[in-house]
């Protein structure tokens, strides 16, 4: 008998026959309740899950950053131009549009709002855009705009889940968390999803939509700062050295292993590569975070300031996270829910301020990717949850701040690089901005064709939870081959 052998044996004979069975019943349940749940539970763990994957087919694009405008950008007082709407800015919104809808706030019966805002066509394509855009205007022959984008959510935070996981219930996996899961990442010392925030607010979503649901928490994204310590309790407390954090997590991974030896259980892969990765980005973000390194140009191209928290600042963050591998950037931008119920919400005020703080770092990424050479295969994806109404909300009866209500039925987003088709404007609504009546492109269907750009067919990226394979696009989505280049 070997050494190891001879162990085992004194082991067993210290487990009694009650012990042993009081134990399998748990142990052995457990084990039939996962493979239920998931049957890679009983499989050997991969050695790292964020390592590169490939894909399903040739990709046109290797990353993406996500500009999500929380709030719900007003669409017709930014690229959906309707002077039918603007003469009959006033009158009483006709019933066959308000027979049997659901409106978030607005009541009784509502007077149509034209936008206040002038438009003018810009680029080889003559696509209209608002004065309030003068930068985007720049790279519109760069960009696709799709005017008929729709939802099924009219609220703020079921329908950035449902741009974001699919589903309008939390709980789900987030875009950034099934593509690092279907992909992995390319550098092993940054996350492989990061999330920005602007805007002194969270979105309604709240961490749900960078989220890892159900599949390994170790793909979800994590929250970088561009003011203080770019991510909350990676430095090491006061007199604690990294020769201290190495050793502490040598012995807590030890730990770990033991107990992955024994279960299997990928959730303790995930504590292991997240300390790990924790550990290396002590050294990795902060030479990241240096945007002062950047030459003077830069500066003057994106508005930055180098140590104020901004959005323009994580809009050249997001440009060097992506440099360095990071596959999947959303940038949550708080403040756009035009309600006109004060200032700040007024489409003629608050909208105007929005797209000041925002407009130049925009359309300042796009430039910056494509002199680099990196905008032909990275995504830009900007957007809200929904739309805005063609009617004046008018909730305090306040001449002074016009506003609009939540609108799912028809929205506009724009995308760039990664294999989209530069300077169209896809679908259309009718004369005053209220239904899609060409080329609907729902919530799915965004999600396939983003899915797609990345080289994967978004019905066999699946993982199987409670006994069913879930993916993106729940059972809907197909992809809009005609955004593609």
């Amino acid at each position: 008998m070997n050494p190891e052998q001879h162990i085992l044996a004194e082991r067993l004979k210290v487990i009694t026959r009650r012990h042993f069975f009081a134990r399998c019943a748990s142990g052995i349940g457990s084990l039939a309740l996962a493979s239920l749940a998931n049957r890679s539970l009983l499989a050997a763990a991969p050695a790292n899950p964020l390592a590169p994957k490939p894909s399903h087919f040739p990709a046109r694009a290797k990353r993406i950053i996500f500009f999500h405008m929380a709030g719900g950008p007003s669409q017709l007082d930014l690229f959906d131009y309707k002077p039918a709407l603007i003469k009959l800015s006033g009158q009483e919104c006709p019933e066959s549009y308000r027979k049997g809808e659901r409106f978030a706030f607005i009541k009784g019966i509502p007077k149509l709002l034209g936008t206040p805002h002038a438009f003018a066509r810009h680029g080889q394509c003559g696509a209209e855009l608002s004065c309030m855009l003068p930068h985007l205007a720049t790279v519109v022959d760069d960009i696709a705009i799709v005017k008929s984008m729709h939802t099924t959510q009219f609220n703020h935070a079921p329908a950035q889940l449902f741009m974001h996981t699919g589903s309008p219930l939390m709980g789900r996996p987030s875009m950034g968390a099934w593509l690092t899961y279907g992909l992995g990442t390319e550098n092993q010392d940054l996350p492989g999803f990061v999330v920005l925030a602007s805007g002194g607010k969270a979105p309604d979503g709240g961490s749900s939509l960078w989220g890892s649901g159900f599949v390994p928490t170790v793909y979800q994204g994590v929250q970088c700062r561009s003011q203080g310590d770019p991510v909350l309790y990676v430095s090491n407390p006061p007199g604690f050295t990294p020769a201290d954090r190495r050793r502490s997590l040598d012995t807590l991974n030890a730990l770990n292993r033991m107990q992955l030896d024994e279960i299997g259980d990928p959730e303790t892969l995930t504590r292991i590569e997240q300390y790990e990765l924790a550990y290396r980005m002590q050294t990795s973000v902060p030479e990241l975070m240096e945007i002062a390194k950047e030459p003077p140009a830069i500066h003057e191209l994106y508005g930055t300031e180098p140590g104020k928290a901004s959005f323009a600042n994580n809009c050249l963050l997001a440009r060097r996270l992506i440099e360095r591998g990071v596959r999947f950037v959303s940038l949550f931008d708080w403040g756009w829910d035009s309600h006109g119920t004060a200032k700040n919400t007024d489409i003629r005020s608050g909208l105007q301020a929005q797209c000041d703080n925002t407009d130049r770092a925009c359309a300042a990424l796009v430039k910056d990717l494509k002199q680099r050479g990196l905008l032909d295969d990275t995504l830009i994806v900007w957007g809200g949850e929904f739309g805005r109404t063609p009617m004046n909300e008018d909730r305090h009866k306040n001449p002074a701040f016009i506003g609009r209500d939540h609108h799912p039925h028809a929205f506009t987003m724009w995308l760039a690089g990664g294999g989209i088709r530069p300077g169209i404007t896809y679908g259309a609504t009718d004369e005053i901005g209220y239904r899609v009546v060409e080329n609907p492109v729902h919530v799915h269907d965004l999600q396939a064709t983003i899915l797609h750009l990345m080289g994967l067919d978004h019905t066999k990226l699946t993982y199987r939870f409670q006994g069913r394979d879930f993916r993106l696009t729940d059972v809907a989505g197909h992809v809009v081959k005609e955004l593609l280049a």
